[in-house]
């Protein structure tokens, strides 16, 4: 059950979610109201389901393609065809994606690889959702991350004001090892170079906001024709394919799966079912360690990179990728 604080927390992110979707209704000088980051996911799909047909927003579907499953495609397809909503796929350079890949898993931080990975990737296709919203004159972003994504200390309902107008998101170390050049590196987003005073959009998770179900998204989805079949609304099968690399990178280093907090922590709220976790994860360890069935992905993702599993290294110390605006979040 809830404490007194996060009731009350939530109780306000409610009340700013509900008065700025209404707002944003038909913005003035754009032909949309929201982006919303699209991956094919359970989460993501039924977001853009309540924004368009529930809050009558004007949507712009974005995906940051980094070699998507085919399921996640199919899923991404065919929500957009039944919601009739406009999309725009943004492909970074192939060569700088495997070299970043390639260097993060070889020098992973403290954390290991899942950690790693995922918020140096996190803040690359973050920062292209705000640059395409302000291209646009887009006034928000909303994003599908659920209760628990990302950590807190990044975002608890809304990335502040100040950490989109005024912070670097260029992870420091990717600076200072000299192996990316300042033209890979403006990859990452920096408010501080853009010319002039620029509008800045708001970027929200209202997940964090309104009540949140795991099976209940997963049912709703299903039921809604926005995926084919439930299992394709499984988080297990419409993950990125390298995950089962990074998975298996910590499994190695640490002896548990990665995900474990974060479905504990659904599991203690009431919005994920223990049952189900209790029987796949330990299917999901198996196939990682074995690379079997899905694990198969932890081959290919290596072949991809041209790793063995001995390059898949922990050299840093926490937090040594964490731009200033993540370490005083």
């Amino acid at each position: 059950m809830p404490n007194t604080s996060t009731a009350t927390a939530a109780f306000r992110f409610r009340e700013d979610l509900e008065e700025t979707l209404r707002r944003a209704r038909n913005h003035p000088g754009s032909d949309y109201d929201c982006v919303v980051p699209l991956s094919g996911g359970k989460d993501s799909l039924f977001l853009l389901h309540r924004l368009k047909v529930d809050y009558g927003l004007r949507v712009l579907a974005f995906t940051c393609d980094i070699d998507l499953p085919s399921v996640a495609w199919h899923n991404i397809r065919l929500a957009l065809r039944k919601l009739d909503i406009d999309h725009v796929i943004f492909r970074p350079a192939y060569g700088f994606l495997t070299k970043l890949f390639r260097y993060l898993l070889c020098n992973q931080e403290a954390r290991g690889a899942v950690y790693t990975v995922s918020y140096v990737y996190a803040p690359l296709f973050e920062g292209a959702a705000i640059r395409l919203a302000m291209q646009r004159n887009i006034p928000l972003v909303i994003a599908g991350y659920s209760p628990g994504q990302p950590e807190p200390e990044r975002m608890l309902y809304e990335f502040s004001p100040a950490l989109i107008s005024s912070e670097d998101w260029t992870p420091p170390h990717l600076v200072e090892c000299g192996h990316f050049s300042d033209a890979e590196l403006s990859a990452f987003y920096n408010p501080l170079k853009l010319p002039g005073t620029p509008s800045f959009p708001r970027y929200l998770a209202p997940y964090h906001a309104w009540d949140y179900d795991q099976d209940e998204v997963i049912r709703k989805v299903t039921e809604l024709g926005l995926v084919q079949k439930s299992s394709h609304a499984s988080p297990i099968v419409s993950n990125y394919p390298i995950n089962w690399l990074m998975m298996f990178s910590d499994l190695k280093h640490f002896g548990y799966n990665p995900y474990l907090p974060e479905f504990s922590a659904l599991i203690r709220a009431g919005k994920a079912s223990l049952n189900y976790w209790r029987v796949m994860l330990p299917v999901v360890n198996f196939m990682i360690r074995r690379k079997l069935g899905y694990g198969r992905e932890v081959r290919r993702s290596m072949e991809w990179l041209g790793l063995r599993e001995d390059d898949l290294r922990i050299t840093l110390p926490k937090g040594a990728y964490d731009p200033p605006m993540l370490r005083s979040a």
